[in-house]
């Protein structure tokens, strides 16, 4: 047994010897009381429901339960000389390994400059530094948000810099290294033809250092692809044959090369803002996207996951206002019942409004701890 675990067995044992759930016990035992009790709220009943209780059998495996640290980005930011709630990244990993987490993905490498390590640890020395800590609080990193070469063909500096994020990946132990953006920002069958060239290329070249290159997606990429005529006065096509940007960009990139990341969220906004199109002969079409049939379809190549929850607002253009991880109305037992065998996949918390501001500096640490409990109640 590690230092780590015998830790975490140590800490267990004490909890259940004083009678406490996991969020009493954070609120007595650690510097992040007013993370660990901001449960007053109307989120109090979901999460007190859940803490404490996360029964064998459960949808997502205690050891890939993950966050993506853009969630919780106000921590890692703030001066940890101006506050006694955790800051930078050594600190915000043992607030996080005390919730229950046991994978993080990253999103860059920078921090406040007053924390243990400086402003910027996008460097294989930096790297080792987050390992040690990573390692230290039995924290796994499956990913990062980090450079992808915008230039195609690529300049050196370019493939300089990319190599170097493979490097990084290595000494932090990622399977996976990506981007927050999509392939391309472009509506026209063929910029997706150059953005599938540039990522197979990319591709090629981190499958050969051993890790999985992938893309992540907004609602944007599941809008139609414009493949058809009429042109428009500048030669492009102003209609689609009804097949999606990122399902064609699936089509056309090598399976064993080039991966994705579902932001199950942003896929769930999609289906409620793409739902028609122009087809070739000028007909308005209907066809409701369906997230969860396209990893159906092509399973593997879903490898991460971020678990985004969304309340149901047809008021609004998205369809959906950015809520805690299980207390929104997207379906994630049923997502993650038919997204493949349990435990094949890794789902990352996100929620890019959790910060809260001068108002409530604890809430994204908060909320990370509502959204795991949540997570770790989903039962099949």
């Amino acid at each position: 047994m590690s230092a780590h675990e015998e830790e975490i067995e140590i800490t267990n044992a004490l909890r259940r010897g004083l009678g406490l759930n996991r969020r009493q016990f954070l609120a007595a035992t650690t510097g992040v009381t007013a993370v660990a009790m901001a449960g007053a709220g109307p989120l109090a009943s979901t999460a007190q429901a859940a803490s404490g209780r996360h029964p064998r059998g459960t949808l997502v495996p205690p050891s890939k339960r993950g966050i993506i640290l853009y969630t919780v980005r106000d921590a890692i930011s703030r001066d940890p000389l101006s506050t006694d709630l955790p800051s930078g990244f050594q600190r915000v990993f043992e607030a996080l390994s005390r919730i229950g987490y046991r994978q993080v993905e990253f999103a860059g490498y920078g921090q406040h400059a007053n924390s243990k390590g400086g402003a910027n640890l996008e460097s294989v020395e930096g790297a080792r530094m987050l390992r040690r800590w990573l390692d230290h609080y039995g924290l796994e990193a499956e990913g990062n948000h980090g450079f992808i070469p915008g230039s195609w063909p690529l300049t050196t500096a370019d493939l300089d810099r990319f190599k170097l994020h493979l490097e990084i990946a290595h000494t932090l132990g990622l399977g996976h290294v990506g981007t927050g953006n999509d392939p391309t920002n472009s509506a026209y069958k063929d910029d997706w033809n150059i953005a599938a060239e540039k990522w197979n290329h990319l591709g090629s070249i981190a499958s050969r250092a051993g890790i999985k290159l992938y893309t992540h997606n907004h609602d944007a990429a599941y809008n139609f692809l414009l493949d058809s005529g009429p042109l428009d006065a500048l030669g492009k096509p102003t209609r689609s044959s009804g097949i999606r940007k990122l399902e064609y960009f699936l089509k056309i990139t090598d399976r064993r090369d080039v991966y994705l990341e579902m932001d199950i969220f942003w896929a769930h906004v999609a289906r409620f803002k793409f739902s028609t199109f122009t087809a070739p002969d000028g007909s308005t079409r209907t066809d409701v996207f369906d997230p969860l049939a396209v990893v159906r379809a092509n399973a593997r190549r879903f490898p991460l996951f971020h678990a985004k929850d969304g309340k149901s607002n047809p008021a609004t253009a998205n369809g959906y206002d950015m809520v805690p991880f299980g207390t929104g109305d997207i379906d994630y037992a049923k997502f993650f019942r038919g997204a493949g065998p349990k435990g094949s996949f890794n789902p990352m918390y996100e929620q890019d409004n959790a910060p809260g501001g001068t108002a409530n500096p604890g809430q994204s640490l908060q909320y990370a701890d509502l959204s795991y409990d949540n997570m770790a109640a989903l039962r099949g």
